[in-house]
């Protein structure tokens, strides 16, 4: 594999670096977490094609590979992008390709690709860790309906997604069902970040077509696959939220002075920074060598996933401490930056599991052989 971006791919990460920098600036992000509305951002997104970009392009998209989607991740991390692109392209996107059949396929993908529809994926039930046999909500056939029953919890966009993947048993199999999003029972809450709203799902009494039942048969393999892609992107994602903390400490320990002097110059702080590049550094690695499994089709991509999203949890764990320790009490203040991007790493944690829970997976799938 090799781990050089490509003259194209540099060109795509400063494009989206730049259109960040016009289109969401900080304060379009405090103004969302203030109550206000990204709508202008996703339409601008929209209009450049991103969120087909991984999508195939019979079905509309543009056909790149999971690395560029990386990269376009890896900058709306940096720059706390809020809106539906996230959930929409990383996570509902990836279970319906993962799961659906291709007519099935042909119906949702082009709707997402041209931003038609936002889309969210409900799996988790209060557990917390997103593992599939702790899925308990049930669908049953009636005449042509199914009929759901059962909650969804940590549903991230799941107040304001048109379309949510929920996950259901089925006659004791597996399948995801797209439900209609205001035909659920929702209650949103920000846990940390407001520019990243989750909501619980209320399931029961829930009606919807059979038509909406995604696939043919047990969908636990694919289920899984499209889990491992969400937690790509939220890894690659924290990466860059990680990435823009350490940028803005570096700034500022040249520019504070104490005793005459910038406090970069202080070992102790030396010390913090240097441990923050190596954690950045090495969960940018993971997070783009798992891209590049999914992007190839590897077989260790689900290993590969689960190491990255642990070194994320880990990254964002000293930069979130660290970053805010170096900026001292200013970094406590609301009028600061800062806090925008301490709230969003500290999400990226809690979203699919955290760093402990990964680290147990990737033993449980080295011992099954998942490195092979």
């Amino acid at each position: 594999m090799d781990f050089e971006l490509t003259d194209d791919q540099l060109e795509l990460q400063r494009t989206v670096r730049d259109v960040l920098a016009q289109e969401c600036p900080p304060d379009l992000v405090r103004a969302v977490t203030e109550g206000g509305a990204a709508d202008e951002l996703w339409d601008t997104l929209v209009s450049l094609d991103w969120p087909g970009l991984t999508i195939a392009t019979e079905h509309g998209g543009t056909g790149y590979s999971w690395v560029e989607l990386a990269i376009v991740l890896e900058e709306f991390g940096r720059a706390v992008a809020p809106g539906p692109f996230l959930a929409t392209v990383t996570q509902f996107a990836s279970a319906v390709r993962a799961v659906a059949t291709p007519h099935q396929a042909s119906h949702w993908l082009p709707l997402v690709a041209s931003g038609a529809v936002t889309g969210a994926f409900a799996v988790d039930e209060g557990a917390g860790t997103w593992l599939l046999d702790g899925v308990s909500a049930a669908a049953t056939c009636d005449g042509e309906d199914l009929v759901l029953a059962g909650t969804k919890r940590y549903v991230l966009d799941g107040a304001t997604a048109d379309e949510i993947a929920v996950v259901v048993r089925l006659d004791a199999q597996l399948r995801v069902v797209v439900v209609p999003r205001s035909a659920l029972g929702v209650d949103a809450f920000a846990p940390i970040d407001a520019t990243s709203v989750h909501a619980d799902l209320d399931l029961d009494g829930c009606r919807v077509p059979v038509d909406r039942l995604l696939g043919e048969g047990d969908a636990t393999e694919a289920i899984s696959a499209a889990i491992d892609e969400a937690l790509v992107a939220i890894s690659v994602s924290t990466v860059g939220t990680c990435q823009r903390i350490l940028e803005l400490d570096v700034e500022y320990a040249k520019e504070r002075r104490q005793f005459d002097v910038p406090i970069g110059s202080f070992q102790a702080v030396k010390h913090k920074l240097a441990d923050m590049y190596r954690d950045v550094e090495r969960a940018r690695a993971l997070s783009y060598f798992a891209a590049l499994c999914l992007a190839e089709g590897d077989s260790r991509a689900a290993v590969a996933a689960s190491m990255a999203k642990a070194a994320a949890g880990e990254c964002q764990q000293r930069c979130t401490q660290d970053g805010l320790q170096i900026f001292g009490g200013i970094g406590y203040t609301w009028e600061h930056d800062l806090h925008l991007y301490l709230r969003r790493a500290k999400v990226g944690e809690l979203t699919f599991g955290g760093a402990s829970q990964h680290r147990q997976r990737v033993a449980r799938l080295t011992l099954a052989g998942g490195l092979a």
